[in-house]
């Protein structure tokens, strides 16, 4: 199971996404911040689904052209598919998908906005935070009354921990890492919801995911670990390994994050 933030698909498929996605064993794939609709996906991209029996289910913004987009590829076809978690105020917005595969395990895509502290942007934020904090714990409920499995892997543009950023004394007051935020996520993990890779890696700073085009940070490895997988107990107890696909190089990257990558027991769907 992986997940990554594109930052774009029609530009990442330029620039090495393609290579990622035929190399990876991956059963699905999240996607965020795919900025295009169906009719918009360039030839080499859906070529490249094509051939790799790719299934694509894509909900795409609405209500800003350009903007957001998630989607998940997986190798069985779905046989359902839901877009949005039940908010009107956000299910147009292109920020959750989730899909249920063969084998019973569900599937969701996440990218959760980016606030800004102290704006309106970080009002909706916090606002999305409250909604879909419900979601996740009906959601957990019901898988746990019913047998099923789920991941929800995605951009949660919040990192948990102190060991989760490089710099995290200078950005206790930037979004992302505000004691509200982290306390959010501590509820939701607490809630029986398991971050895969930090249950996986307890002790390491990172593995981080995300790292500023500026300046060196890439080299430095001056990065936030923001995009995570969260899963099912079930799921979590057949994960064997995680990881972070970094790319060898900065000029060698496709997106400003990197692809997460959790690995169970056995094959999704």
């Amino acid at each position: 199971m992986a997940t990554a933030n594109v930052n774009g698909v029609r530009a990442a498929t330029t620039k090495g996404f393609l290579d990622w996605l035929a190399a990876t064993d991956a059963d699905a794939v999240c996607l965020q911040e795919v900025r295009a609709r169906p009719e918009e996906l360039p030839a080499a991209l859906t070529d490249a689904l094509d051939a790799g029996g790719w299934h694509l289910r894509l909900a795409p913004c609405e209500t800003a052209k350009g903007r957001s987009g998630v989607a998940v590829l997986s190798r069985a076809e779905p046989e359902a598919v839901r877009i949005g978690f039940g908010d009107p105020a956000t299910d147009l917005d292109g920020r959750y998908v989730e899909v249920d595969l063969p084998g019973g395990v569900t599937v969701a895509s996440l990218y959760l906005p980016k606030g800004v502290a102290g704006t309106d942007k970080q009002d909706a934020k916090d606002s999305f935070l409250k909604t879909f904090g419900d979601h996740l714990r009906a959601a957990f409920d019901r898988c746990r009354a019913t047998g099923r499995e789920m991941v929800v892997g995605g951009d949660w543009n919040i990192a948990p921990t102190e060991l989760d950023l490089r710099n995290w004394r200078n950005n206790r007051r930037n979004s992302g890492f505000l004691p509200h935020e982290r306390e959010w996520f501590a509820g939701v993990t607490g809630h029986g919801w398991v971050d895969a890779v930090r249950a996986l890696h307890p002790d390491t700073d990172g593995p981080y995911s995300w790292w500023t085009y500026r300046g060196r940070a890439f080299d430095n490895d001056v990065g936030w670990r923001i995009d995570h997988l969260l899963v099912t107990p079930g799921l979590a107890a057949a994960a064997s390994d995680a990881g972070v696909d970094r790319a060898p190089a900065h000029d060698r990257r496709w997106s400003d994050h990197a692809p997460v990558v959790v690995r169970f027991g056995g094959a999704l769907g």
